[in-house]
């Protein structure tokens, strides 16, 4: 595949699901016995990606500690550690120094969306564009905002959260962005790669790929649950030799 590096936005405090998981990273948060990240980690290493940068800031140290340089996880692991909340975009754009190649697999460090990764890396490359998303089909939409495509795949629109109705197509938490997105985020301030970034890329070549696959963004306790009611989707991700 070719893609040298996943970058996994892993900031994240888990603010509304502390009543469940007490003061741990919400990446951290314990699916079957193991913290969420770990999974999307086994994912990215099953794809042949062999560096994975995690992007980094509440309580940093827990998920350093548990990953360290990556031994045992079948990837290499560097870290992007965030100085204050610089917002999904400027994560992205504060790891900038570590990045090497032309294009990466970026994943939300709170969501799984079990597709082929291979699958979306060969499209993104059969149709190029600056960022590629990989599209969960969802039955409400409403919670996360739709997006809108054309015949050819182009993006059109973002719906926000409230206004979201059919296609029921929502970002899967799933990107092959460009170094080209990655020059354009600002350096100085916060940015929000979900409300800023990809949304200025509409008319300028940003494409989507409906995926079907199992979906869950565990940003609210009801998912929470509803993942760990989902373990065995979980442990097919994790490799029988770990």
């Amino acid at each position: 595949m070719d893609i040298d590096q996943a970058l996994i936005l892993a900031g994240g405090a888990g603010t509304r699901l502390r009543s469940l998981v007490n003061d741990i990273p919400k990446p951290m948060a314990p699916i079957d016995g193991r913290p969420f990240l770990e999974y999307l980690i086994a994912q990215v290493a099953a794809a042949g990606v062999p560096e994975v940068v995690l992007l980094v800031g509440y309580r940093a140290e827990a998920i350093e500690r548990h990953f360290g340089d990556g031994e045992g996880f079948g990837v290499r692991v560097r870290y992007s550690r965030e100085r204050e909340a610089p917002g999904t975009g400027g994560a992205l754009k504060l790891a900038e120094a570590l990045l090497v190649g032309d294009r990466w697999l970026v994943l939300n460090g709170d969501s799984l969306f079990d597709i082929s990764l291979a699958k979306l890396v060969a499209r993104h490359l059969a149709r190029p564009a600056p960022a590629t998303l990989a599209l969960a089909r969802v039955a409400d939409p409403t919670r996360y905002g739709s997006v809108t495509l054309a015949a050819d795949g182009r993006v059109t629109a973002f719906a926000e959260k409230s206004d979201a109705t059919a296609p029921n197509h929502i970002n899967g938490g799933l990107y092959i962005i460009e170094r080209s997105v990655v020059h354009r985020i600002p350096a100085d301030r916060p940015v929000s790669f979900e409300r800023e970034v990809l949304p200025q890329l509409v008319g300028h070549g940003l494409r989507g790929e409906p995926f079907d696959g199992y979906f869950v963004d565990i940003g609210v306790p009801a998912d929470y649950e509803r993942a760990q009611h989902d373990a065995a989707v979980f442990s097919r991700l994790i490799s029988p030799s770990r």
